[in-house]
């Protein structure tokens, strides 16, 4: 199961004060809007969610659809179908792309820790 490319998002309290922790650390502004308190930063092939006031919880997150560069791949499994895949393993979802629609959909699922996964396909 290709769940596309991987980030994590951090929910965090400052996210200018984030910016500059991680841009220390090496990190490069790679998208998003600091006016709209979110941003994507990279290193190398690692990227980063910074978002201020949009998630309770750090979440790790998928983006079917994408590289790692946040280019749309020609052939990749569509939300809609993964999300199938994993209630068909008896996962429970909080949150569910809705199957009828075809394009952008998310879904959200925990781990046993409590831990959000989100699968947020963009194209």
């Amino acid at each position: 199961m290709e769940l596309g490319a991987f980030s994590i998002s951090l929910a965090v309290k400052d996210i200018k004060a984030s910016k500059a922790f991680y841009e220390k650390l090496g990190f490069k502004v790679f998208g998003g809007d600091i006016s709209q308190n979110w941003l994507i930063l990279k290193n190398g092939e690692h990227a980063i969610g910074l978002f201020q006031g949009m998630f309770e919880k750090n979440t790790l997150t998928f983006n079917p659809g994408w590289d790692s560069n946040a280019r749309k791949l020609d052939a990749f499994t569509d939300v809609r179908e993964l999300q199938h895949l994993l209630k068909a393993q008896g996962l429970e979802l909080i949150s569910e792309a809705d199957e009828s629609t075809a394009g952008p959909a998310s879904f959200v699922v925990m781990d046993p820790d409590g831990n959000p996964i989100l699968v947020d396909q963009h194209v």
